[in-house]
């Protein structure tokens, strides 16, 4: 299993409802996603950052869907640009000792395929994790 974890913080210009369709925009993730085996969309308790989300994939294959799903960039086109700061990592119980390497190949071809998310995620004020960009 992998869990995909996402923290952030809003920008201090955002409104009520931009937050609320942003956050909105990650469950229907959570709903939509085939591969999504489980979600959580909430409140981030006792760090520095303002919400949170989780996405519980089975394997390599459901990420790669996760991650291409319309859904998904949804998401990325509403709620980055929203974004004071932005960390992604992820939990794995794979026994795979090339894990890490194979999940960042897959965000490397998502940017690859996709120029302006790669743009808007080079462009967030702050951002650190499995799906930074490279290069």
């Amino acid at each position: 299993m992998i869990y995909h974890h996402n923290r952030f913080a809003f920008k201090e210009t955002v409104t009520a409802e931009q937050r609320e369709e942003a956050l909105d925009s990650l469950r229907n993730q959570g709903e939509s996603i085939e591969a999504v085996e489980r979600y959580v969309v909430g409140r981030d308790v006792g760090g520095e950052f303002e919400y949170g989300a989780v996405f519980v994939l089975r394997d390599l294959d459901g990420y790669d869907e996760y991650l291409r799903a319309p859904s998904h960039a949804r998401t990325d086109r509403i709620g980055l640009p929203l974004l004071e700061t932005f960390v992604s990592y992820d939990t794995t119980d794979s026994g795979d000792p090339d894990i890490a390497q194979k999940i960042a190949e897959l965000h490397a071809r998502r940017y690859a395929d996709d120029p302006v998310l790669t743009q808007m995620v080079t462009d967030l004020p702050s951002y650190t994790g499995s799906s930074a960009p490279v290069g």
